[in-house]
């Protein structure tokens, strides 16, 4: 069984960084991919997180064992894109991006209370960042304090003038103040809500027939404070092109708390759901994601 830690971090050193960045303003992207799916990937297979996806595959998908290892392979391709694609951003190129459900983050950005907007490993919830803008609300967005300098200087840098405020989680639970504090002034919070760090404590639903557990935070967060949830999903459609997916994640604010933790945990499972049956190569969560 794979090892359910994650270590929330960008591989590689910040020096590899700042070539890619360099070679990715002179290049074409498509270079850098091609490349990655001859000489990385292929090593990457033998790795610990080939045997998750590849039982995502057989065991969620129900392929046969050489389809499973083809899609393996692709979802490994499409995640270096993925990857490269957020450096590529970082050297200045540009993608085209499409939104579905606008007027969902557009209508909560014009309310003067605060809502909660909720992403998962999927696709490049990065991406959001540079389309997904409220002139209204700063973004609060929670990041993990062990990722890479270059990668958080990069962000910061790309971030600065998109109202995006970047709160790192740390082990001593500061981040909970800051996000109290920035709900408290009606702004945005972005969070992840399929993977556990932090807090051990979790709420399980059914995804892709399966049980998997969900970190208790977000939806409690979102239950006591009684916020409006929107799910963000961006999915990769082209080389150069993505669809964000903005959608309401609805539960009765006025049933117990309990109640409303199932019924938003079950929506935003749903949601991922829907968007993993319309792409299913970009699951990555490369551990034991769910149970069996």
């Amino acid at each position: 069984m794979a090892d359910k830690k994650w270590e929330g971090t960008t591989y590689g050193n910040s020096l590899m960084h700042k070539w890619l960045i360099k070679l990715l303003q002179v290049i074409d992207i498509r270079m850098v991919y091609i490349f990655t799916y001859v000489f990385v990937i292929p090593p990457c297979l033998f790795r610990p997180g080939f045997k998750p996806i590849y039982h995502y595959f057989r065991q969620r998908w129900g392929y046969g064992p050489i389809r499973s290892f083809l899609k393996t392979y692709q979802n490994h391709c499409m995640f270096s894109q993925v990857v490269i694609d957020r450096f590529a951003k970082y050297a200045g190129k540009r993608f085209e991006v499409r939104i579905e459900g606008y007027e969902h983050f557009q209508h909560l950005s014009n309310q003067k209370e605060a809502f909660i907007q909720l992403s998962s490993h999927i696709g490049n919830y990065e991406m959001a960042g540079y389309s997904l803008i409220s002139k209204e609300k700063t973004i609060n967005a929670l990041v993990f304090f062990g990722e890479k300098e270059s990668v958080m200087k990069s962000r910061g840098e790309m971030f600065s003038d998109k109202n995006i405020k970047m709160i790192p989680v740390k082990e001593d639970m500061s981040h909970l103040f800051m996000i109290d504090q920035a709900i408290g002034r009606g702004e945005i919070i972005s969070m992840p809500a399929d993977r556990v760090f932090g807090s051990p404590k979790t709420v399980d639903v059914n995804l892709l027939g399966a049980k998997a557990s969900l970190p208790l935070g977000p939806f409690n967060l979102a239950a006591i404070r009684k916020l409006n949830v929107l799910a963000i999903n961006v999915m990769k459609i082209s080389w150069n092109a993505y669809n964000i997916y903005v959608t309401p994640l609805h539960y009765d604010t006025n049933a117990p708390r309990k109640q409303q933790i199932e019924e938003l945990s079950s929506a935003y499972a749903a949601e991922t759901e829907r968007i993993l049956k319309l792409y299913p190569a970009q699951w990555y969560n490369f551990y034991n994601f769910w149970e069996s």
